[in-house]
């Protein structure tokens, strides 16, 4: 299957501002970036691999410039509407649709890596998402290899007792349409 020439919206107008709150992290982090994952929502617009048949719907990611407004706080912008829908399989029109964006937290060879889905992006919501200081002090790997940790958005999945031993980032939408 040949991989179609992804565009695009040339003028997308589902503007969102996203805001990361950190709350209460051991320390500093060496960078912050993000990226936002688009994927073809309706998947009969494209051709069913040759073996398996199954279909592969395209993805795409597109980074997101976090900038800083505080130590504790960075705002980035996405587009729900930034992939363009069209017929690339000569199947129909393949609609796009955001699952996710993300931000990368990185301390040495750690990421931290929380996230806002779309049903909470299009809903304007703050999700937070806790992680233990041991995942921000514990920043080395034996092979040198980047080690990428996810939190958990549910602060009850962590033992009471080591509830006092966590920090939060919390990923915020709101609608700003042009």
């Amino acid at each position: 299957m040949k991989t179609p020439d992804i565009k695009q919206n040339p003028h997308p107008k589902m503007r969102y501002e996203i805001t990361m709150t950190i709350q209460g992290a051991p320390g500093p982090f060496d960078s912050v970036s993000g990226f936002v994952q688009y994927k073809v929502s309706n998947g009969h617009c494209v051709p069913l691999t040759p073996i398996s048949g199954a279909t592969l719907p395209p993805e795409s990611r597109i980074p997101i410039s976090f900038t800083r407004v505080s130590d504790n706080l960075y705002k980035g912008v996405i587009y729900t509407d930034l992939m363009q829908d069209d017929d690339y399989y000569g199947l129909g029109v393949c609609h796009w649709s955001v699952v996710a964006a993300s931000a990368d937290l990185k301390i040495k060879t750690t990421a931290l890596s929380p996230a806002i889905f779309h049903d909470d992006i299009v809903a304007q919501k703050s999700v937070a998402t806790y992680f233990v200081n041991s995942d921000y002090l514990d920043n080395s790997s034996a092979n040198g290899e980047e080690r990428v940790v996810s939190g958990n958005p549910n602060r009850a999945f962590y033992l009471p007792a080591s509830r006092t031993d966590l920090f939060s980032i919390a990923l915020a939408a709101k609608e700003d349409f042009q």
